[in-house]
C-alpha cells in the first residue's frame, strides 16, 4: 500500500469518527515540490453534506488526522484545500517496502489470449501493422506483470481473394523469379506482384469504360478480376497446381515477416492459418442453420439476421459456397476456446473493424456460446504521416523494416555527433544504435491512447529531450554513470531526513504497480509510458537538485545511490512492458 492509499484509508476513518459519514471519497493530490505538504486533500465534497465553509472543514479534519494518526507531520489549509505534511518515516517505510516490488507477481488465476499482427500474405508489414504490433505485445506484457497468464496469438490471413491477385500476377509477370534471384525479403517480392495486379486491373476497368461499360460493372467484368475469383474457387476446391503455388509464394512471405517481427522485437505463442479455421467456420453454418440463428436465401447464401440487436442481415456464405472472412472469424474463436483454457480474447485490430466485431460478439452469442461476453475488441486510431493516409494496393505504404531502418540510422547520427560512446566496441555501437532507434518509434507508439488516431513523426519520436524515447534511456544511463562512478553495491542504510525531492520520487517509485494494474484494466500501454516520463523527470529533478558523489555524509550519499539504482530498475522494468531495451551509455 502507497502512502497515498494509507492517507485515503486514514482520511475515511477519520470522517466516520468525525461527521459519521461512511463511503466518502476525498481527492487527494499529490504537491510539487513548489507547494508547502505533500499532499493536497480537496474538502469541497463536504460542504453540501455538513453545511459548513471549506475552511472550516479543512481545519476540523488536519486537526483529526494529527490527533487520531500518526500521520501527520503538519498541516495548512488554503481556500478549502486541506494541505498536509506527512512524517517522514512514513516515505522511509515506504521506500524499504518498494525496494523489492519486482521479485513477486500476485497471480490472477487466469489466462488472457491476446491476438495481434495477424497480417495478410499478400503484401510486407507496414507502418500500421507496427502501431499493431508494438499495441499487441506490449498489453500481453503489462498483463503478465499484473499477474494473468498470456497467450500472444497470430491468425495468419494466408487465403482469399487479395492472395490470389499476388499469385495470379506472378504467374503472369513473374518468369520463374523468386526471393533468392531478384535478392529481395520474400514479403516485399510477394507484395510487388500484388501492386502489379492492381496496375494492370487499372488498365483493363480503363479499357473496358472506353467502350461505354459503367465503372461497376466493368470493374466486374474485368478478367484479372475473374481469374483471380476462379482462382480462389480452384484453392477451396483444393486443385493441386493452385495449392502448390499458393503454399510456396506464402513460405517466402513467412521468411519475411519473420525477420520483421525479431527486428522489431515482437513474438507468438501461438499462430493459425485461416486456410485452415475457415473449414470450422463453414462447418458451424449447418449448425446455425439447424438452430434457426441462421437462414439461407434462394441463391443458397447464408446471412445471419441481426436487425433486432441494432445491426443489420451479415452474409456468412456466399451462393458460390465461398466464405466470407466473417466465418473464418467464428470458426477461429471456437477453436482457440476448444483448444485452450482461456478466459478472455483480446483482439489488437484498427477501429475500422468496429462493426465486424459487433457483429461476430453478436454471431457466436446468438450460436449459445457462452464465452462470447469474454470477447474484446482492442480498437485502436490509425496511423497517419504528415503527408497522410497510406494505400497498399497503390505501394504507398510506409515499409516496417524501411522505417526500423530510418530509426536505426537517425539514432545512428546523433549519438555519433554526440559522441558518448567512444571506446566501445563496433558491435556494442551497433547495438546501442539499433536499441535507441527502437525506442524512438516504439515509445512514440505507445505513449498515444490506442483509441485515438496518432500522427507519427519520425523526427520528433528521436530527439533526445522531451517526450521520447532516447530521453528516457538518456536517464536510465546517466542513473548507470553514477553508479559506475561511485563503484555501487546496494547496502542497508539507516533512517534519513529526506527532502521534497527525494519524497515525490519515493512516491512515483511506489506507484508502478498501481499504474500496472490500471494499464492491464484499461488495455493501455499509455498509462505506462506517461508513467515513465513522469518518473523520469522526477528524477531528473532529484538528481539536479542533490548533492550524490560529493557528499561527506556516507549514510545519506548510500540512500541516495540506493533511491537512483531503485529509479534505475524501475526504469527498466517498465520499458520491458513496452518492448524496449536498455543502454548503459548514450
Amino acid at each position: 500500500m502507497n502512502i497515498k492509499d494509507i492517507i485515503e484509508q486514514k482520511l475515511a476513518d477519520v470522517i466516520l469518527n468525525v461527521y459519521q459519514l461512511k463511503d466518502i471519497n476525498l481527492e487527494i493530490q499529490e504537491n510539487k515540490t513548489e507547494f508547502e505538504g505533500d499532499f493536497t486533500i480537496v474538502t469541497f465534497p463536504l460542504v453540501k453534506q455538513l453545511k459548513k465553509n471549506p475552511e472550516s472543514i479543512g481545519v476540523e479534519l488536519g486537526e483529526a488526522l494529527t490527533e487520531q494518526t500518526e500521520l501527520l507531520e503538519s498541516f495548512n489549509v488554503v481556500k478549502g484545500f486541506l494541505n498536509v505534511k506527512v512524517k517522514n518515516q512514513f516515505f522511509v517505510d515506504q521506500f524499504k517496502t518498494i525496494t523489492d516490488q519486482f521479485s513477486t507477481i500476485e497471480k490472477k488465476n487466469a489466462t488472457v489470449m491476446v491476438e495481434y499482427s495477424s497480417p495478410n500474405t499478400n503484401k510486407p508489414l507496414h507502418l500500421g501493422h507496427i502501431r499493431n504490433n508494438l499495441l499487441g505485445f506490449s498489453v500481453a506484457q503489462i498483463l503478465a506483470e499484473a499477474g494473468y497468464d498470456v497467450v500472444k496469438a497470430q491468425i495468419i490471413n494466408d487465403r482469399g481473394i487479395h492472395i490470389c491477385k499476388s499469385m495470379l500476377a506472378w504467374e503472369k509477370f513473374g518468369k520463374g523469379e523468386t526471393p533468392e534471384t531478384n535478392q529481395i525479403k520474400g514479403d516485399k517480392f510477394v507484395g510487388n506482384y500484388y501492386v502489379k495486379f492492381d496496375q494492370e486491373y487499372k488498365k483493363e476497368i480503363a479499357a473496358l469504360m472506353e467502350q461505354g461499360i459503367s465503372e461497376d460493372q466493368a470493374k466486374k467484368d474485368a478478367p484479372s478480376m475473374k481469374e483471380a475469383q476462379q482462382m480462389l474457387l480452384d484453392w477451396e476446391n483444393g486443385d493441386e497446381k493452385v495449392r502448390n503455388l499458393w503454399a510456396e509464394m506464402n513460405s517466402w512471405v513467412y521468411d519475411g515477416f519473420n525477420q520483421t517481427y525479431n527486428r522489431l522485437g515482437v513474438n507468438f505463442d501461438q499462430v493459425q492459418y485461416e486456410s485452415n479455421t475457415y473449414i470450422l467456420g463453414k462447418d458451424l453454418i449447418q449448425e446455425g442453420l439447424d438452430k434457426g440463428v441462421l437462414y439461407q436465401k434462394e441463391d443458397g447464401s447464408v446471412w445471419c439476421d441481426l436487425t433486432e440487436e441494432g445491426l443489420d442481415q451479415k452474409l456468412l456464405l456466399r451462393s458460390d459456397g465461398t466464405s466470407v472472412y466473417m466465418t473464418q472469424d467464428l470458426g477461429t474463436a471456437i477453436e482457440r476456446f476448444k483448444e485452450n483454457n482461456i478466459q478472455k480474447l483480446i483482439y489488437t485490430v484498427g477501429n475500422e473493424q468496429d462493426y465486424h466485431f459487433q457483429v461476430l460478439f453478436k454471431i457466436l452469442g446468438k450460436l449459445g456460446y457462452e464465452w462470447a461476453n469474454q470477447l474484446y475488441h482492442l480498437s485502436y486510431g490509425m496511423v497517419e504521416l504528415p503527408n497522410g493516409k497510406m494505400k497498399s494496393r497503390e505501394g504507398t505504404v510506409v515499409d516496417a523494416d524501411d522505417l526500423m531502418q530510418e530509426m536505426y540510422e537517425t539514432a545512428k547520427e546523433i549519438t555519433v555527433e554526440l559522441g558518448k560512446l567512444e571506446g566501445l566496441s563496433d558491435d556494442a555501437k551497433e547495438a546501442s544504435y539499433e536499441i535507441i532507434g527502437q525506442a524512438a518509434l516504439k515509445y512514440f507508439m505507445l505513449k498515444v491512447d490506442p483509441k485515438k488516431k496518432m500522427l507519427f513523426n519520425p523526427e520528433e519520436s528521436v530527439e533526445f529531450s522531451g517526450n521520447t524515447g532516447p530521453f528516457i534511456l538518456y536517464t536510465y544511463a546517466r542513473i548507470q554513470s553514477l553508479l559506475m562512478k561511485a563503484n555501487y553495491l546496494n547496502k542497508e542504510i539507516a533512517d534519513v531526513e529526506l527532502n521534497q525531492y527525494e519524497k515525490e520520487l519515493i512516491m512515483h517509485l511506489a506507484n508502478y504497480k498501481a499504474v500496472v494494474e490500471k494499464a492491464a484494466e484499461l488495455l493501455s500501454p499509455a498509462l505506462v509510458a506517461n508513467y515513465l516520463y513522469d518518473l523520469v523527470k522526477s528524477y531528473n529533478s532529484f538528481y539536479q537538485s542533490n548533492i550524490i558523489l560529493k557528499l561527506e555524509d556516507e549514510n545519506l550519499k548510500q540512500f541516495r545511490l540506493n533511491l537512483s539504482n531503485l529509479t534505475a530498475r524501475t526504469i527498466q522494468k517498465s520499458l520491458s512492458l513496452l518492448g524496449i531495451g536498455t543502454v548503459n551509455r548514450m
